[in-house]
């Protein structure tokens, strides 16, 4: 099992805890955590020739990220933060995602081929969102 196992799945938002408390300790707007809140958006992870893309879409949203593990670059969070972020990955199925901006914030992603587990923490607030496969 490796990375590879978890491309082209797509993930949709099963549960989520915390996501509001998570949204606003890095100063999110009330509307946006209202839209953010009310959406379950799909994940979806792919690769090619090293680059991952790392993509969320939901009616309210869709954001996209692009990346190679272990290099720094600049990201523009879906809530409009700029920061500047560096993935990598742990153990087979683990991508650790590190922001950093006016408020660093850490966000673990865990595949296997039924679910993402999406943890995602700031200051001393831990956020959980599962993701379900879609078959």
């Amino acid at each position: 099992m490796g990375l590879s196992d978890f491309f082209g799945i797509k993930y949709k938002l099963d549960k989520s805890e915390k996501f509001d408390e998570f949204m606003k300790a890095l100063g999110v707007s009330m509307l946006t955590r209202k839209m953010g809140n009310a959406v379950s958006p799909v994940v979806e992870l792919t690769e090619n020739e090293g680059e991952y893309t790392l993509s969320s879409s939901s009616t309210f949203k869709n954001s996209v990220i692009k990346f190679k593990l272990g290099q720094e670059f600049d990201e523009d969070t879906p809530d409009g933060r700029k920061v500047k972020s560096i993935i990598t990955q742990e153990g087979d199925n683990k991508l650790i995602h590190l922001q950093k901006g006016d408020k660093d914030s850490k966000i673990i992603r865990e595949f296997t081929k039924d679910q993402v587990v999406m943890t995602l923490s700031v200051d001393d607030i831990v956020c959980t969102r599962t993701y379900k496969a879609l078959s």
